[in-house]
């Protein structure tokens, strides 16, 4: 097991989805250091200066809205699995939207994964459970 903790970076706009991924995440049995930014555009800058900052900051996963202010999550998607020291980097589309164009278009962009967020808080909770489960138990995530 990895004994540094797992830096996950949460790009979301909705303060009641940032508590409960809060929560949820401090539950879990993996040491994680969770960094929240509410707009798309404060995530591709903070990965620019994290690679500028030797990649010290850069996160181990990406859990990334679609609908955000400034830069939707479309775009940062896009950006981030195009840039070369980016690209690496697990990104899974935690959203409220079920359409099968944000669907097709984020697994276009490469998205890792695409997740309809529960409206229940127990089931949300659980949902959070079953990402850290995969990518931090089952999962082998690449060093930066």
């Amino acid at each position: 097991m990895n004994k540094q903790p797992i830096k996950i970076l949460l790009v979301e706009d909705n303060e009641g989805d940032i508590i409960l991924t809060t929560e949820a995440l401090e539950e879990c049995k993996v040491k994680n250091e969770l960094k929240v930014l509410r707009n798309g555009s404060d995530a591709l800058t903070f990965l620019l200066s994290s690679l500028q900052n030797k990649k010290k900051d850069l996160p181990d996963l990406i859990l990334l809205d679609i609908n955000l202010p400034k830069k939707n999550g479309h775009e940062v998607l896009q950006s981030a699995k195009n840039h070369p020291d980016l690209k690496h980097i697990p990104i899974i589309i935690l959203t409220t939207s079920s359409s099968e164009i944000d669907i097709l278009k984020a697994y276009q962009e490469h998205a890792n994964c695409y997740i309809i967020k529960p409206l229940e808080v127990a089931e949300f909770i659980n949902v959070t459970s079953k990402i850290e489960e995969f990518w931090f138990n089952i999962a082998q995530l690449p060093n930066n």
